[in-house]
């Protein structure tokens, strides 16, 4: 496992080491300059991002909000004191765990497990929401191509279904893509856009 800790004092960065410090096959990494963060993090690529920021101010941990929504990893950020509007906003920024006052070698092992689960956890759940979504689509799709035989062709609504599902078989495709490329030539033909036209 790869980690990352940022912190700009050593001697923090040196705390969560030491919790760090039983795990097997594990490469630390500390950043102490937060300029070009992300970048840096980028050339790491860290399995998880641990964030010390002891008692920072409104505009560090916004800073630092902007830096978690930029990387696509877990993130286990710590502070000495926090509010809720703080906290709010690291959830929305996409930190998996934010500490406060929680900054013990003996916590730091079972901080990061957590900030991995919820990491975990919140991509399947954006992977569900795509993968739904895109059932939407394709459904609405469908039902639209559906209308356009119906409407060109007088057929009803189990005959339209058909002569998509006939086409995609003999043409090795999705029902879907046949779909897409009927209501494409349809406004291609009609002049209409997706929104206004059947």
């Amino acid at each position: 496992m790869r980690i990352a800790i940022v912190d700009v004092s050593t001697t923090r960065a040196a705390v969560i080491r030491e919790g760090l410090a039983a795990l097997d096959d594990c490469e630390i990494f500390i950043v102490t300059e937060h300029r070009g963060l992300v970048a840096r993090i980028g050339e790491i690529a860290p399995d998880i991002v641990l964030i010390d920021l002891g008692n920072p101010s409104r505009d560090v941990l916004e800073e630092y909000f902007v830096v978690s929504r930029a990387l696509d990893r877990p993130i286990a950020m710590f502070v000495d004191e926090s509010d809720e509007e703080s906290i709010g906003a690291s959830v929305d920024a996409g930190v998996s765990a934010y500490v406060v006052d929680g900054l013990a070698p003996h916590r730091i092992r079972p901080l990061l497990d957590l900030a991995v689960r919820r990491f975990q956890a919140f991509a399947r759940l954006q992977s569900d929401l795509a993968e739904a979504k895109g059932k939407l689509a394709e459904r609405d799709a469908i039902d639209r191509a559906k209308r356009i035989l119906m409407d060109q062709r007088r057929l009803t609504e189990p005959e339209a279904y058909a002569e998509l599902r006939r086409t995609a078989m003999n043409q090795g495709r999705r029902i879907a893509e046949i779909a897409e490329a009927l209501i494409t030539a349809h406004m291609l033909l009609t002049n209409t856009h997706p929104e206004h036209g059947k």
